[in-house]
């Protein structure tokens, strides 16, 4: 089913529903899953769309629990529950063979996701990988007076870099993430992969790319540090990239 625009919604057991749009084409099928706070109608996904729909792909973009146009509240997500979400949708959205794209912490689902349906997933790619990041990038770095205040108050807020509102992170989120990292062991993935990464992030390093390509098993992965970019990648000649790499997986 085409859907230049249009936003449908998939039921959840709980009664949520994820806010989703498709683009019909051939398989395999394009799948975007976004970072954190962030939303389908970013400019990523949204330039996946605009290329799938040119070049008669399947496309899959959708929200996760308390992202976008989906219903429910942002405080209520956790890595585990935002992974059931892209399960759901691949699961009742798509047939077929998939490439996963996953943005920050999309990349991190997406690897999960990949795990969960190794026989589905055709190709892997990410962008500003931030698999981990909250026990590397936040729980590490948190000094003891914000630990004790995040687990007596189980919330805290922090100023964001790209929202007038402020980030609110859970204890239960840390937490409920302990049961997904995916940096402490190698990672059964056998398809090819894509790491892209911008050399001048300065929210998520580089680095974190890098030790995901090392724990990856697959035999076919690249990564690609892309100069100067930042978190984003979301300039026209960093979007170019995403694209071919996207359409080389494609073959």
């Amino acid at each position: 089913m085409s859907s230049e625009g249009r936003v449908q919604h998939l039921q959840r057991p709980d009664g949520n529903v994820v806010a989703y749009a498709r683009t019909a084409g051939r398989m395999p099928t394009v799948v975007f899953l976004g970072g954190f706070r962030s939303d389908m109608t970013g400019t990523k996904a949204m330039a996946l769309e605009a290329w799938a729909h040119a070049t008669g792909h399947a496309y899959l973009r959708f929200d996760y629990l308390g992202h976008g146009q989906s219903s429910g509240r942002f405080e209520d997500g956790t890595i585990g529950r935002w992974r059931d979400d892209s399960l759901e949708a691949i699961d009742r959205l798509t047939e077929g063979k998939l490439v996963l794209v996953g943005s920050s912490m999309g990349a991190w689902i997406a690897v999960r996701a990949a795990l969960a349906r190794p026989e589905r997933v055709a190709g892997l790619v990410t962008i500003a990988a931030a698999p981990d990041f909250t026990e590397d990038l936040i729980w590490a770095r948190l000094d003891e007076t914000s630990r004790r205040l995040l687990s007596e108050q189980g919330r805290i807020e922090r100023p964001s870099n790209y929202s007038d509102q402020p980030d609110v992170l859970t204890l239960r989120l840390i937490e409920e993430a302990r049961r997904h990292l995916i940096l402490r062991a190698p990672i059964t993935i056998s398809c090819p992969v894509r790491l892209l990464h911008g050399s001048g992030d300065k929210d998520v390093p580089w680095q974190c790319s890098l030790a995901l390509f090392t724990r990856l098993q697959s035999g076919n992965r690249r990564l690609s540090l892309l100069k100067g970019g930042d978190h984003r990648l979301s300039e026209p000649a960093q979007i170019e990239t995403m694209l071919g790499t996207v359409a080389e997986l494609l073959g």
